[in-house]
C-alpha cells in the first residue's frame, strides 16, 4: 500500500504555489513538487534497513528557480543538446532558445524543469500533467504530458507519455543527483559505477555527437564496476571536469533494457537501472560548485551523479544515427525507467 500525503506548499515567488506531496510505500519513499516534475527528496534503506535522503534539492521555490543544475527535475521539451538552437522538419526551420554556449540545452532558459504542473494522486504514486503551447522555447505544437512516478517494492517507476498536434522532438528525462552515501556526503569519488554498454557517443566540445566509439579495455569502460573518483580526476576529462558523456543502450520502446548499476560501499546502497530510451547521459556534477543546496549548504562539485535516460543528443540534427526524435500528429512518445534499490 503506497501512502499519499499532502504537504503544506510554497509560494511561487511568480504568482500561486507549488504543490508538495510525499509518497511511501514503507520500503522508499519520495517528495515530488508540482514545480518542474521535482523530485525533491528520495528516501532509501541502507544495509542497515535506515532510510536516508539519496537526492540533492533546494529548500524553496526561490532556491529552485534560482539555479541552472535542474535539480531533480524533468528535462524538456529536449532534454540534453541542440545544436546552435536550430532544426529542421520537411524543410521548415525552427529556432530554439539558447542557453549554454550556442545550444539548446533541456528545452532551453524556460524549460519544464520551470513549469507548473498539476499534480494527484495514483494508487500506487504520483501523477503530473503539462500542456506545452505551440512555439514554447521554440518548438513546434502543443505538446501534452502525463508524468507518473510509482512505488513498487524496492523499486521507483518512471513513465512518460507526451504527444503534440505539430511533429516535434520529444526527449525527457529526470534530471536527480544521487549521491547513495546519503545528505552527509559531499562527494560522489567513492561511488562504484558499472555500465552493460561499451557503445559511447564520441562528442565535441560543444558536448555534440560526432559519432560513436567502443570503449572495451578504456578508461570509459565500466563493463566491470569501478570507482568513479579515478576516472573522474584523470586529465583526458580536464575540459569537461570530469564524467559528462552518453552511452548507448540498445534498448527498444517495447521493453526495459537493464543499463547497469551505481553503489556506495560506506552506505551499502545499490541502484540499479532499467530503460526503454535509447541513451544515457552519466553526468558527473563538474559544474554543480556554488549551487545552493538544502539547509542552505553551498554544493561542491562531483557531489552526485546524474544518470539521464534519454533520446540521442542534438537527435532532431543527427540524421548518421540510428535514432529518430521526431514524434507525429497521432503518435505519442513513451519514456519508461526502473530504478531498483537494494543494498550490498
Amino acid at each position: 500500500m503506497v501512502r499519499f500525503r499532502t504537504l503544506e506548499p510554497w509560494e511561487d515567488p511568480r504568482g500561486g504555489h507549488i504543490e508538495r506531496v510525499r509518497i511511501d510505500n514503507g520500503i522508499i519513499a519520495l517528495e515530488v513538487l508540482s514545480l518542474g516534475g521535482i523530485i525533491r527528496s528520495l528516501w532509501t534503506p541502507d544495509k542497515n534497513g535506515e532510510r536516508g535522503n539519496i537526492v540533492l534539492g533546494c529548500d524553496s521555490a526561490e532556491d529552485y528557480l534560482a539555479q541552472a543544475a535542474h535539480l531533480g527535475a524533468i528535462a524538456g521539451r529536449y532534454a540534453n543538446r541542440v545544436a546552435n538552437g536550430q532544426m529542421s522538419y520537411q524543410g521548415e526551420p525552427y529556432r530554439l532558445d539558447v542557453n549554454q554556449a550556442t545550444n539548446c540545452l533541456h528545452g532551453g532558459n524556460e524549460g519544464f524543469n520551470r513549469k507548473h504542473w498539476h499534480i494527484g494522486a495514483l494508487p500506487d504514486g504520483v501523477r503530473l500533467s503539462l500542456t506545452s503551447p505551440d512555439g514554447d522555447m521554440g518548438f513546434p505544437g502543443n505538446c501534452n504530458l502525463q508524468l507518473d512516478y510509482r512505488l513498487v517494492g524496492n523499486n521507483l517507476y518512471m513513465e512518460i507519455f507526451a504527444s503534440t498536434d505539430k511533429a516535434c522532438p520529444i526527449s525527457l528525462t529526470q534530471h536527480s543527483y544521487f549521491n547513495l552515501e546519503g545528505p552527509q556526503s559531499n562527494s560522489n569519488r567513492d561511488h562504484k559505477l558499472q555500465i552493460d554498454s561499451q557503445t559511447l557517443l564520441t562528442l565535441n566540445q560543444l558536448g555534440l555527437p560526432t559519432g560513436t566509439s567502443h570503449v572495451a579495455g578504456h578508461l570509459l569502460d565500466f563493463k566491470q564496476a569501478k570507482l568513479l573518483g579515478p576516472v573522474q580526476e584523470d586529465e583526458a576529462f580536464s575540459a569537461t571536469c570530469g564524467i559528462d558523456h552518453c552511452y548507448l543502450t540498445n534498448a527498444n520502446h517495447a521493453e526495459l533494457t537493464r543499463f547497469g548499476a551505481l553503489s556506495a560501499p560506506k552506505s551499502g546502497r545499490t541502484m540499479t537501472l532499467y530503460t526503454n530510451q535509447p541513451s544515457v547521459q552519466i553526468y558527473g556534477s563538474n559544474f554543480l560548485q556554488g549551487e545552493k543546496g538544502r539547509n542552505g549548504q553551498v554544493l561542491a562539485s562531483h557531489q552526485a551523479i546524474c544518470i539521464e535516460p534519454q533520446q540521442i543528443p542534438d537527435g532532431p540534427n543527427q540524421t548518421k544515427l540510428v535514432s529518430d526524435p521526431w514524434i507525429k500528429p497521432g503518435q505519442v512518445y513513451h519514456h519508461i525507467s526502473r530504478y531498483q534499490f537494494g543494498s550490498c
